[in-house]
């Protein structure tokens, strides 16, 4: 597995290189822009006394006289301090003192990157602390907003620190090991882009580097390692006490993010007490956030001052009296209000998956999900998602089952769910399965997907496969057809196929195979 992850590492050179482009611009064009405004840099010293290197913005005239609302914004992974300038400038003339810090361990902040671990935590109550002893900040009001690896640090600090009233989390994760091991499947692409980031912008802990170290080399004896790793560093466990703190939860993510899928952020989401919000749009990871970072208009930054403003200033804008699961299908423009989020698939129907499909292992089929970052943003700006032939799909390495052509739309909204009996010629294995719209020429655009893999099974003996796809809104257009691909490689993940093993897909008379598709109630 040496090979395989310098493999993934070079392949990630490529993408840090156009995220660092992407950050160099996201950096220098907000800061000249905030050049004419009151900008104070300064050192302030996070947990241990490690230095955090930070940005101030305060309201016009702030004097001391009179006591602001404080927003405080980690920086996202590989990001540096300037990155929310513009935002900051737009929440500054409206009010607040905003403090955004550079994350330990990347750019000149010193310290190891943590992955969001207690240290990092910590450092957000450091930099609460600083801002209420030297800013004109308002300690009955503070707030935490960030993007990425912010939104993640904002939401744990949300558990951790009750004087955190509200948190706007952008394309942030609420389970770790859900989102880079689903289905105990290591996605390996997205993965390799955050370490090839954090090698370059920052200096990983040297706990940061070997659990990636164990995560390419799939050991499973490290397993459980991996998964106590995540689960400290995930909000979801600790939401007993974000409830408890009552702190006003904003989540906003995309449906295509091949980092922190939306599965993950919509369950934690459910178990939210408190005052909540759940938005997802069309696009990849932080691409839905990414024209407001130059301080253009952008729907999320929009809702994100809309939600501060509120729950923070109290102002009354109608933020609260709305439908708090706001959803834009990736076929449409416009949004969709529901109650919840089990009311986002009102109504389900499902496909057989009759007979019986016997499929090699180790061949990518031609069926896969395309490329981190670059499938998701091309049908977010194109709706070009990835695309197969689904007649011309080699049988021989995938599985196919086609629904009847339907006569009207089908607005799929929500989590597609698989269940089927296989009997696998090996004790591990991996399959990946794929929803498809079909044209009437066999054309299939990807709708959702989702990894699945297994180990210590009996070889030869049937088991229950049951796998929930990632979440998604797409429009499949009458006088088309759903299809269900299971095949066995996929360049996202690592696969765990044994060379010349067998997977065989059945459907008992007593337990019928089928994946079930929510849909939108008409």
């Amino acid at each position: 597995m040496g090979t395989h992850r310098k493999a993934l590492r070079t392949t990630a050179v490529g993408a840090v290189s156009a995220t660092l482009i992407a950050g160099g611009v996201l950096g220098f064009a907000p800061a000249a822009q905030a050049a004419t405004n009151s900008v104070r840099f300064v050192d302030i010293t996070g947990d241990g006394g490690t230095t955090l290197k930070a940005n101030v913005v305060t309201p016009a005239g702030a004097d001391g006289s009179h006591r602001h609302p404080l927003l405080v914004m980690p920086t996202s992974w590989g990001f540096p301090q300037v990155q929310y300038l513009a935002q900051a400038q737009k929440l500054a003339d409206s009010g607040y003192v905003v403090v955004a810090y550079n994350v330990r361990g990347f750019w000149q902040s010193g310290g190891g990157i943590e992955v969001a671990g207690p240290p990092d935590v910590a450092d957000a109550s450091k930099v609460i602390d600083w801002a209420l002893a030297n800013t004109p900040s308002d300690a009955g009001h503070i707030g935490m907003a960030g993007v990425s690896y912010g939104a993640g640090i904002s939401l744990l600090a949300a558990a951790h620190d009750k004087r955190i009233k509200a948190v706007a989390s952008l394309s942030g994760w609420a389970d770790l090991i859900d989102s880079i091991y689903s289905g105990r499947t290591e996605h390996s692409q997205a993965t390799a882009l955050l370490d090839g980031v954090g090698l370059v912008t920052g200096r990983p802990s040297a706990e940061t580097s070997q659990v990636f170290k164990d995560f390419f080399a799939a050991d499973l004896s490290k397993e459980q390692e991996l998964i106590d790793w995540g689960k400290k560093r995930s909000a979801a466990t600790y939401v007993d006490q974000i409830n408890k703190n009552g702190a006003a939860i904003m989540l906003a993510n995309a449906w295509g993010d091949t980092i922190f899928p939306p599965n993950q952020i919509a369950d934690f989401y459910g178990r939210l007490t408190g005052p909540k919000r759940l938005e997802l749009r069309p696009g990849d990871h932080a691409t839905a956030e990414l024209t407001g970072l130059f301080g253009l208009p952008n729907d999320v930054w929009t809702d994100t001052e809309r939600w501060f403003d509120h729950y923070l200033k109290g102002e009354d804008n109608g933020i609260d009296r709305e439908r708090p699961v706001q959803l834009k299908s990736r076929s449409t423009g416009g949004y969709e209000g529901y109650p919840d989020w089990k009311s986002v698939g009102a109504t389900r129907r499902k496909i057989d998956l009759a007979g019986t499909a016997t499929v090699h292992a180790n061949v990518d089929s031609g069926a896969d999900g395309g490329v981190v970052f670059l499938s998701s943003i091309l049908d977010q700006v194109a709706q070009l998602p990835p695309v197969a032939s689904i007649p011309l799909l080699p049988r021989r390495w995938a599985a196919v089952w086609q629904s009847e052509r339907y006569s009207g739309a089908q607005q799929v909204r929500g989590t597609a769910r698989l269940h089927t009996t296989l009997t696998p010629t090996a004790e591990s294995g991996t399959l990946v399965a794929y929803l498809y719209d079909v044209g009437p020429l066999g054309l299939g655009k990807l709708v959702t997907d989702a990894p699945y893999t297994w180990h210590g099974r009996t070889p030869g003996t049937a088991f229950d496969v049951d796998l929930d796809l990632f979440s998604t809104a797409y429009d499949v257009p009458a006088g088309h057809r759903l299809a269900l691909v299971i095949d066995t490689v996929d360049p996202l993940y690592i696969e765990h196929n044994p060379s010349g093993a067998q997977l065989t897909f059945s459907s008992p008379v007593d337990d019928p195979s089928y994946v079930s598709v929510p849909l939108r109630e008409q």
